[in-house]
């Protein structure tokens, strides 16, 4: 049985240092900060999906160090908001926005996302939730609280990177789980816990692809920075989180546990997508 390795303390901790910013450029191609399986690819062609726009106030749940929400901020003008339960992700977010000179339209705060928001009813035009939404024990009041905090036609994005699409072994489930908790769902899960949260689902589509290539680059690119990683990580946790990266290439690649992104609506009158808002962006707003 895998035993429980840190992944976000350490990494947001020293998130700064040389070896970390190779490994993600290494890992990435495009570092923006992320620590999930995205690619700015991804992010970009997200941003077009959710159609956000210079006027969008967007919530980033589990917002980590803070690279996708000043990511999205730069790319399209909006307001973000992040939000993480890990205090030293939030604490390194707000140094790098102010690093980007992106303070004024990004906001960073410690909060449990699987409890009531701190925010009032309509507070924002979008959510974006990536490779996070399965470390929620209580998925179905998740999507409840976030319809509340969506203003009326408002978007979310969510991806879940642990579907379980085939045979899994106990043990390769307690190694794919090591970094923390997981809730591992069954396919059409996520569908029918959007319908029963009162959204209607635009889309859905199989990211798992990337998943399976960031994976076995991020493990690689470790293994070329051994030496230094073991002078911040130790040898236990060195070797735990490439077991894990091992791990979740194998299954992922192998189409045992799939990643899918969903693309939801809350219902109710609003702007129109494609509508003119003033100042649009036109990266955020190419054809979807």
């Amino acid at each position: 049985m895998s035993r429980g390795i840190d992944l976000f303390d350490s990494t947001y901790s020293h998130f700064e240092t040389e070896v970390l910013a190779r490994v993600r450029g290494q890992t990435f191609g495009e570092d923006f900060g992320q620590n999930s399986w995205t690619t700015a690819e991804e992010y970009r062609r997200w941003a077009r999906w959710i159609d956000l726009r210079e006027s969008s106030r967007v919530l980033e749940v589990a917002s980590g160090s803070g690279g996708p929400a000043i990511f999205l901020a730069r790319l399209c003008g909006c307001r973000v908001t992040g939000i993480d339960i890990n205090g030293h992700g939030v604490a390194a977010a707000v140094q790098m926005a102010r690093a980007k000179g992106l303070a004024d339209r990004t906001t960073f705060q410690v909060v449990d996302a699987d409890s009531r928001l701190p925010f009032a009813d309509g507070s924002f035009d979008a959510i974006v939730c990536v490779d996070s939404a399965n470390h929620f024990p209580h998925r179905r009041r998740v999507l409840l609280e976030w319809r509340r905090v969506l203003a009326p036609a408002g978007r979310v994005l969510f991806t879940d990177p642990v579907v379980v699409t085939g045979l899994v072994s106990n043990e390769e489930l307690a190694e794919r789980s090591s970094i923390g908790y997981f809730l591992f769902s069954a396919p059409d899960t996520n569908e029918r816990l959007i319908r029963e949260a009162g959204f209607e689902l635009e889309r859905r589509e199989d990211a798992t692809d990337n998943a399976a290539l960031v994976s076995k680059r991020w493990h690689d690119a470790r293994a070329a920075a051994r030496e230094a990683l073991l002078e911040i990580e130790g040898k236990e946790r060195f070797a735990g989180l490439q077991r894990f990266f091992s791990t979740v290439h194998r299954l992922t690649s192998e189409r045992r546990v799939s990643r899918f992104v969903y693309l939801a609506q809350k219902p109710g009158q609003g702007q129109a997508p494609g509508s003119p808002f003033g100042g649009m962006i036109a990266s955020c707003h190419a054809p979807r």
